[in-house]
């Protein structure tokens, strides 16, 4: 790719990043105030809680408005490789929120066992607010992952997750209004459901800060990459044999080092075609390679 591509390529995925958390952030102050409204009318602790709870999404939509100006910055003199790493700073830091959001929901649910007390009975219209929260945040989550899976942005991916937690998190807030709706004494199922809940969030964002610090720390790609990427660079005309594969995990994608045996008896510039021939390969049909070295040996020597 030349620099004029790669420019493109960066403003498209940074437009594309802005108007998706956009809408989610916008999405997330509707449901706030919504939820914080409709509770307050249906005379339901539960959702108020749930309303201020939503606030936290504004924290990582936040984060990624702020940080994709830098991680999809061209590389420069300073950073050679490129700026991906902040994107897994920010995938990170959503991760420690999803963490911290769901320790809170938990460690709130079993303190609320000591009090199951309703001084006043909860309405149907409290109702409303965490059915919309449902739906709306599991619709925000889908539309979200997809465009983030599309462009391969770990952050954008990440994001979806943590609407994903709010909606499930409206869940036992649900349970909790039908249920003291229908009997006061029941009310002990909201807790239970959140705990449970708070376990699924918990898990999920173990698993956003695991990959995320599986490419601060340079994991190397998976096996059957590593294999795939060898398959496509012995397909390549000229190419003998490849070694010395080693790849890292930076943000969405890879980087790759390896070498290749061509015949000892052709010019500089056929080997240099040869290895053009492997990035072109590589880039077109490799699993997500964002660059590539390739070192070129003739055959008959053997590689060190």
């Amino acid at each position: 790719m030349n620099i004029s591509t790669d420019s493109n390529i960066n403003i498209q995925h940074t437009d594309t990043v802005k108007r998706v958390t956009w809408v989610g952030l916008i999405c997330n102050l509707f449901l706030s105030f919504l939820k914080c409204f409709l509770g307050y009318m249906g005379s339901s602790q539960a959702v108020i809680a749930d309303g201020i709870h939503s606030l936290s999404d504004l924290i990582t939509d936040l984060a990624i408005l702020v940080g994709v100006k830098y991680w999809t910055a061209p590389a420069d003199e300073k950073h050679p490789y490129g700026h991906h790493r902040y994107e897994t700073l920010v995938s990170s830091f959503i991760g420690i929120v999803l963490a911290v959001a769901a320790i809170g929901l938990a460690y709130k649910a079993l303190v609320s066992f000591k009090d199951n007390s309703c001084s006043v009975q909860p309405t149907w219209v409290a109702i409303v607010a965490a059915v919309l929260s449902i739906i709306l945040k599991e619709l925000l989550y889908r539309w979200t992952f997809r465009t983030g899976e599309k462009i391969k942005s770990t952050a954008l991916m990440a994001n979806a997750y943590h609407h994903r937690s709010d909606a499930l998190s409206s869940i036992p807030v649900l349970f909790a209004v039908v249920v003291s709706i229908i009997n006061p004494a029941w009310s002990f199922v909201d807790h239970i459901g959140a705990i449970i809940v708070s376990v699924f969030i918990l898990k999920t964002a173990y698993e956003i800060i695991r990959d995320s610090l599986s490419s601060l720390i340079d994991t190397s790609a998976s096996k059957g990459d590593r294999s795939e990427i060898e398959r496509l660079v012995l397909e390549v005309d000229g190419v003998i044999s490849t070694h010395k594969i080693r790849t890292r995990k930076i943000g969405y994608g890879l980087f790759v080092d390896l070498h290749i045996q061509v015949d000892g008896s052709i010019t500089v510039i056929e080997g240099h075609h040869i290895s053009r021939s492997v990035k072109e390969k590589l880039h077109d049909y490799g699993p997500d390679v964002i660059d590539l070295i390739v070192h070129i040996e003739p055959y008959e020597v053997e590689g060190t």
